[in-house]
């Protein structure tokens, strides 16, 4: 076995983080032959929690886990981290605007952010699950310049496993067969899931399913609103889908993509696809592994693709004002 990998995780008695630390100790992220450090944080209401979470842990007897810190102190936590997960962030109550959201996570991800850049590892990478994840990851990368702008990455694979599932069950086929299913732009109701340059078993999925009508509505619509349709059938928010996403996004980063295959993340924009530079934008993505990756060029957008893409940008670069106005900068 190669040395423990240290993976720091944030939020990690809440939904989400109570079933990604399982995850990761039975060796979800990175194979059932690395051993990892789990590095866990809460806020202090939330410390007996996180004690029963590390009880459960050790009720595991995960043998791929060399040790468990669990803290409210961000700098212990992030130490020598290799890996961060943040998973905890400040949900939207009733009556919030999400400029009052941006700031108050705003003040979060600033701190977290220098706190990275300070302590983690020199191959520190970071993927922000807490919404609204692409601005959140903006603000912590301004504030932790001390990484590169590469290291920084929001969750928007939730999105495609979505639009995936909904694919292969409108074409009667194993979610397996479809592939290329890029999420453009922002982890809300914007996002654009990109069904024209989608696969269904090697074709174009507009090929299998040419109900173009279908696509452009419902299929959009059940996509960009599936969390909350769970919400409204549990009674929660979709915590296990989502902490499974999670996983799924840092896997695939670190193991590389299938050859001709891409996934979906948010990074920081190069100017690709007329995206503003800087800006936290999912795009199509070939992971190469090891964390590296690169935004795959050249995929077309037809003029219905180019304007849903528009406009979820355009809300990116709302929020990024949003969250600067809210923060003084």
């Amino acid at each position: 076995m190669s040395e423990a990998i240290r993976v720091a995780v944030t939020g990690a008695a809440g939904q989400i983080g109570y079933g990604l630390v399982f995850r990761i100790a039975s060796g979800g992220l990175f194979g059932p032959e690395q051993r990892v450090r789990l590095q866990l944080l809460e806020v202090p209401p939330a410390e007996n929690a996180l004690r029963g979470v590390v009880m459960e842990l050790r009720d595991g007897a995960c043998p791929l886990v060399e040790e468990i810190v669990a803290t409210t102190d961000s700098k212990r936590a992030f130490e020598g981290a290799n890996w961060t997960l943040c998973v905890g962030s400040i949900p939207r109550k009733p009556g919030m605007e999400r400029a009052e959201l941006l700031g108050l996570n705003g003040k979060i991800f600033v701190q977290q952010g220098r706190d990275l850049a300070e302590v983690a590892a020199s191959d520190a990478r970071v993927l922000v699950v807490g919404n609204p994840c692409n601005t959140n990851a903006w603000i912590a990368q301004q504030s932790g310049k001390g990484l590169p702008a590469d290291r920084w990455f929001a969750m928007t694979r939730l999105d495609e496993n979505r639009a995936k599932a909904r694919l292969a069950e409108k074409a009667g086929v194993s979610v397996r067969e479809v592939d290329r299913l890029a999420i453009w732009g922002n982890h809300s109701t914007t996002m654009y899931p990109d069904f024209t340059n989608a696969r269904i078993g090697g074709k174009v999925a507009t090929q299998v399913i040419t109900d173009r009508s279908w696509l452009e509505g419902d299929f959009l619509t059940s996509v960009q609103q599936r969390g909350a349709e769970v919400l409204k059938a549990r009674g929660l928010s979709s915590a296990a889908s989502a902490a499974h996403a999670a996983v799924d996004t840092v896997r695939t980063l670190h193991m590389g993509t299938q050859p001709g295959d891409w996934t979906s993340v948010a990074v920081s924009s190069d100017g690709s696809y007329g995206v503003p530079k800087g800006l936290l934008c999912s795009f199509p993505i070939e992971a190469l592994g090891k964390g590296k990756w690169k935004i795959v060029q050249g995929v077309n957008l037809d003029e219905f693709g180019k304007k849903k893409v528009a406009a979820t940008v355009a809300e990116l670069e709302e929020e990024r004002a949003a969250a600067s106005a809210a923060l003084g900068w």
